[in-house]
């Protein structure tokens, strides 16, 4: 998210973009890079992405490994979007891999 941000591409998991809302926040919309909450998402559930709960600033939560590979999924999703496919490139290796170490881990 950091390096996202850094490069002009942050996301604001801050509040709901529909409700304004600071509660509940479960999705992030693919098109605006914006939180919004569990209830204002559900009729678009399906085309939104997952907002794991431990990336909410303050949230004091643990991430579990569904929890670390729908982080991924949010940020894989806005890099490739702003950083990979404008420039004709592809996602580096050592994301796949680190997440395949990652996955092999959990499942020792």
């Amino acid at each position: 998210l950091l390096i996202l941000d850094e490069l002009g591409f942050g996301l604001d998991l801050s509040q709901c973009a529909a409700t304004g809302a600071r509660q509940d926040l479960a999705y992030v919309s693919p098109k605006s890079g914006r939180a919004v909450s569990r209830a204002a998402g559900a009729p678009w559930r399906d085309k939104m992405l997952v907002l794991p709960a431990f990336l909410q600033r303050g949230s004091g939560l643990r991430a579990d490994p569904a929890a670390i590979e729908d982080a991924f999924r949010l940020t894989g999703f806005f890099f490739s979007r702003h950083v990979y496919e404008p420039r004709g490139i592809e996602a580096p290796g050592a994301r796949t891999g680190f997440l395949a170490a990652l996955r092999k881990h959990h499942a020792a």
